[in-house]
């Protein structure tokens, strides 16, 4: 396919192109730094709605233009640009960036005619990563039908951007998926990192316990490339273990007594259900923290 991938240059976007070019995929890059990748890219402003539908509209490498037959159009677009979490600028230019590129980009490729187009929304949207203070969950484990009640500006803007994604789905059939993305972790962070989430359990709560390794969210994103026919739908992505060493019981008496289990849970399962992902478009995440710290 060719994709159009937005955020190429970010932490979860890097390992993202590349698990999407070794399945054959080719994919051009937009950002406002380069990546460093070995991929096609173009230097937008995606707050400039102007700038985005004419990078999604023109020729993306020089080998296009070989073939003679135009521009040719892209197959999905892959949205995973934004200001990645609170706390970097002021909370209204967190909120005004991320809905206004998300808004530019599925609009241009609905009015474009792209099929499928796939966004990066949060576990923020659940209202724990960043309350002020500890707010719980309704319910463990928490899967796509738990409430959305954000109380910080970053996850505002991923639950607008979810109310835009499934608006345009509605006015133009195209599959528009949201993945509510984890806490993306690299390969060399867990030797890094996970030795003081095993030490301190707490240190993991606002994160719901859970993560996800960024070789298997690129898989998450080519498993809905490879998807057709959804409509709108929004998935958790996560392993499908927790990022912490003490069992499921364990975390359910420290730091959810009184929350309600919806359902029985194996002694290690993530408590940010990835049920949904894996029944509708095949997710089966390969990696854990496990292999290297046992």
């Amino acid at each position: 396919m060719r994709v159009f991938f937005t955020g190429g240059s970010g932490k979860a976007g890097k390992w993202a192109i590349r698990h999407l070019q070794q399945q054959g995929h080719r994919v051009l890059n937009v950002d406002r730094v380069a990546s460093g990748l070995d991929c096609s890219e173009l230097l937008v402003d995606l707050c400039d709605p102007g700038q985005v539908i004419g990078a999604m509209s023109q020729f993306a490498d020089f080998h296009e233009l070989d073939e003679g037959t135009g521009v040719p159009r892209y197959d999905a677009v892959v949205h995973f640009a934004a200001v990645p979490r609170v706390m970097i600028g002021t909370d209204g230019e967190c909120f005004r960036q991320n809905t206004q590129s998300t808004y530019n980009v599925i609009e241009a490729a609905t009015k474009l005619g792209i099929p499928k187009i796939i966004f990066a929304s949060s576990e923020t949207t659940y209202g724990v990563c960043f309350a002020d203070g500890e707010v719980l969950p309704d319910y463990v484990p928490v899967d796509e039908d738990h409430p959305t009640v954000p109380h910080d500006s970053y996850a505002m803007s991923k639950v607008c951007n979810e109310v835009t994604g499934r608006s345009f789905q509605a006015r133009s059939g195209a599959d528009i998926y949201g993945l509510r993305i984890n806490n993306v972790i690299e390969p060399d962070e867990y030797a890094t990192n996970f030795p003081a989430f095993l030490d301190d359990p707490a240190t993991r709560r606002r994160n719901i316990f859970a993560y996800i390794d960024a070789r298997d969210l690129g898989h998450m994103v080519d498993c809905c490339l490879r998807t057709d026919g959804l409509g709108y739908q929004v998935f958790n992505v996560a392993n499908d273990d927790m990022s912490v060493s003490i069992s499921t019981d364990e975390v359910r008496a420290r730091f959810y007594p009184d929350v309600p289990l919806q359902r029985p849970m194996r002694p290690d399962e993530t408590f940010y259900a990835n049920d949904k992902a894996k029944r509708l478009v095949g997710f089966a995440p390969q990696h854990s923290w496990r292999e290297v710290l046992g």
